[in-house]
């Protein structure tokens, strides 16, 4: 059974995990996503898609506008800003889903709680701009630390790691006392293992197969598996037709201990998250 945790934020609002399997509905207001080529770079398409992820049962949005697929070169703070405040603004007083912000940069990450966002999930755990951990801190959101080796431009052009779970227990172990140092309680914190950032495929597989081993540091476990390339690789299927290595991936992850699971394809895969979560716990 999957340990539970409370997420406690302000307002006396708190996100419960455990019991069940959270969906996070991944909106990119980006022209250049790996997994979707643009389709909700136009705001209004934006809005339309955050709106029906809710409908199909997400239980957070989250909302991005930099890419960090692999070769991605970065984003300025104000263009990154231009493309996901409007959508923000509009779907903020709309949603009853809590909102999250997928960002590295500080500036970022506090127009976007300023707006209604409740989460900052930073894909270089406090690595490229700790001050992040102050923002949340101050705002008392919640943050998501994400494994990742090197930056999104080189990433996958690395060489191998030698012990891919010593790096990332070591990064995270890193990530999560700088966070605590500036701030942040434990309550506020949940860990993503980063896969497909700057892992093989043998790594990727290992990280889901084995997620057991970040249980030492006691904190509620992310993972993004959805659409990703090393399901290409495995089934020969590009990014859009990636459904059913995407099910299989989440299914695994819950099994082998996923708290929240980050997705494109919400409808689907709340239907796989509840019929996993029914053969865990025996219950309806």
């Amino acid at each position: 059974m999957r340990r539970a945790y409370t997420i406690n934020l302000k307002n006396e609002k708190t996100i419960e995990l455990g019991e069940r399997t959270l969906v996070v509905g991944v909106l990119n207001v980006t022209p250049d996503s790996f997994s979707d080529g643009g389709l909700s770079f136009d705001p209004a398409r934006a809005i339309e898609r955050a709106l029906e992820m809710e409908a199909e049962g997400a239980d957070i949005i989250e909302i991005g506008g930099e890419s960090t697929r692999p070769g991605a070169s970065r984003l300025s703070a104000d263009e990154e800003l231009s493309r996901v405040l409007p959508v923000l603004r509009a779907v903020s007083g709309t949603l009853q889903s809590p909102i999250s912000i997928d960002t590295y940069k500080s500036e970022v990450a506090a127009a976007a709680l300023a707006e209604g966002a409740i989460i900052v999930n930073d894909v270089s755990a406090l690595r490229f701009d700790p001050a992040i951990a102050d923002v949340v801190a101050r705002e008392r959101a919640a943050l998501v630390l994400m494994h990742m080796r090197g930056e999104p431009a080189t990433m996958q052009k690395m060489p191998s790691s030698s012990d891919i779970f010593a790096e990332i227990e070591s990064d995270l172990q890193v990530a999560i006392q700088l966070a605590r140092s500036r701030g942040l309680n434990r309550n506020q914190l949940v860990i993503d293992p980063g896969v497909g950032f700057g892992k093989t495929l043998e790594q990727n597989l290992a990280i889901i197969n084995h997620l057991e081993r970040f249980e030492s540091f006691d904190l509620p476990l992310m993972i993004g598996t959805s659409r990703k390339s090393f399901i290409g690789k495995l089934t020969g299927r590009l990014e859009r037709e990636r459904l059913f290595g995407t099910a299989a991936s989440v299914a695994a992850a819950i099994i082998r201990g996923a708290h929240i699971v980050r997705v494109h394809d919400v409808r689907e895969m709340i239907e796989v998250t509840r019929v996993i979560d029914a053969i865990m716990s025996g219950r309806t």
